[in-house]
């Protein structure tokens, strides 16, 4: 049976996916549950949302923290196309919408989270 070397089982410590905790699966849950906070903005209520992971302060090919977790309809998270959608160019949606930071500090306060 072929063993793994050091470097190599190091390697795939590094780039496997590290598995969702109860409490953040509970968590991602209540983000979710709120609709979308863009939406909600604009006074539309009850929008199904996904789970933005702010890309603000964390490196290239790195996810923000559970914990950090913005709920966004499918249009304005990956769909909707530039100044919709966050993905089709990050900065005319902010100016538009408001920075990650902003709309994560209202999710924040809307769950009762302090940090």
């Amino acid at each position: 049976m072929h063993k793994k070397s050091k470097i190599w089982r190091n390697m795939e410590a590094c780039f496997m996916k590290k598995k969702t905790t109860k409490q953040q699966k509970i968590h991602l849950s209540k983000v979710a549950s709120l609709g979308c906070i863009v939406c909600a903005n604009n006074g539309i209520q009850d929008s199904l949302a996904e789970i933005h992971h702010p890309r603000t302060g964390v490196g290239m090919g790195q996810r923000s923290p559970h914990s950090s977790a913005i709920p966004l309809c499918p249009a304005h998270h990956r769909t909707g196309g530039p100044g919709v959608a966050i993905h089709a160019g990050q900065k005319t949606w902010e100016a538009i919408h408001g920075t990650e930071t902003e709309l994560l500090a209202q999710v924040r306060e809307l769950l009762g989270v302090k940090c």
